[in-house]
Order: C-alpha cells, then structure tokens, then sequence
C-alpha cells in the first residue's frame, strides 16, 4: 500500500446505507465490525473499508485524522 491510497481511503465517502455522505474515517467502529462479520465488498471500497477497520482495530485514527481534507473535518 502507498502513501496515496490510504489517503484516499481516508477520504473517500460511504456512497451508501445508514452513514451514506461520511469519509470512511468518521464510521463508527461498530459499524466497520459488522461489515467485518458480514465481509467486506469484492471492490476498492470493500479493500478501502478493510483498511479503515484495522486502523480503528489498532487505535490509529486519530494519527490519521489530519488528512482528513478540509470538506470531510
């Protein structure tokens, strides 16, 4: 994995369910859990949704908070 794509899976935006408009980052935990427990979509948004889940696992969010972009604070 690169620099960029985490970036971007910091950044990307939920295009569905119940957190739909929020960055991958600010879904809450128990939501990636359950997606855990169900699997994780066969696209880039299933890998982007895996990788979010193990930076929350590992308490790294708030590491990654600043790159966060501006329209996603």
């Amino acid at each position: 994995m690169d620099q960029q794509e985490l970036i971007d899976a910091v950044n990307q935006i939920m295009p569905f369910g119940k957190y739909q408009g929020r960055p991958l980052l600010k879904l809450p935990e128990p939501y990636l859990v359950w997606f855990k427990s169900k699997g994780f979509p066969e696209s880039k948004l299933g890998r982007q949704l895996a990788l979010i889940y193990e930076v929350k696992l590992n308490g790294l969010e708030s590491m990654l908070m600043p790159l966060l972009q501006e329209e996603n604070r």
